[in-house]
């Protein structure tokens, strides 16, 4: 079974890799490039898959998987510069894809499929970057 919650989270970056010149990211990335950045409002979509507990008839506690989300997610990316502010995007262009990669590195650890009474695993993790454009990311296409 299939369950899935929704957060959003609203951050500025900027698309550019540090050590290309203006024009080269202009060329690559448009723009995005823009030394000042801009910002988005994202939508995320995180799917965890599992059987629900014979007691309770819940895959997960969904207050718990909320709680996880504002830990490891909301309160490091929201209303923050990702480039500036959060690691690893320092070091990596903060795309939606690498962002979606990221926000399944800090949730996987808590969804290995080891959660008592029954395994729960971390099926999907979608990255809304506008209405019109998301990222799937998941250990099967990632």
């Amino acid at each position: 079974m299939l369950i899935t919650r929704k957060a959003e989270f609203s951050a500025s970056h900027v698309t550019a890799r540090p050590d290309w010149s203006a024009e080269r990211n202009a060329e690559v990335y448009g723009e995005a490039a823009n030394e000042h950045g801009h910002g988005h409002n994202y939508q995320l979509e995180v799917t965890l898959s599992g059987e629900p507990d014979p007691v309770t008839g819940m895959v997960l506690d969904l207050k718990e998987l909320k709680q996880i989300l504002e830990r490891e997610v909301i309160l490091p990316f929201d209303h923050h510069h990702l480039n500036r502010e959060v690691p690893p995007f320092d070091q990596i262009v903060p795309t939606t894809e690498n962002v979606a990669r990221e926000i399944w590195r800090r949730l996987a650890p808590h969804f290995d499929g080891s959660t008592p009474p029954s395994p729960v695993r971390l099926h999907n993790v979608r990255l809304w970057e506008t209405e019109d454009v998301y990222v799937d990311y998941s250990e099967e296409n990632g």
